[in-house]
């Protein structure tokens, strides 16, 4: 237990934040894993837009570090062309 009002209210801010990040990596995670998950290619195309406004925000806050969210996207951006570059290729 703290000794100092200082101190405690430090511990009330880490949760708060502990809280608030846990969230944001965790729904940035499940929009990853929706990206790796047999959508059609429209639907691919919006969730991997969803991820890249997740991944800047939380760079933007703090949550995870800025070359993180860069290395992220351009994996998540490979998939993406990939499957595309698949789907046409079946339709042809």
């Amino acid at each position: 237990m703290p000794n100092h009002k200082s101190c405690d209210k430090r511990l009330r801010q880490e949760k708060k934040r502990a809280a608030r990040n846990h969230y944001v990596k965790k729904t940035i995670n499940s929009l990853q894993k929706k990206m790796h998950s047999d959508l059609p290619l429209e639907e691919l195309g919006q969730t991997l837009q969803e991820v890249y406004s997740q991944l800047d925000k939380a760079a933007k806050k703090g949550v995870i570090h800025k070359r993180t969210a860069s290395r992220r996207k351009a994996r998540l951006a490979a998939h993406f062309n990939k499957e595309k570059k698949k789907a046409s290729e079946s339709t042809n």
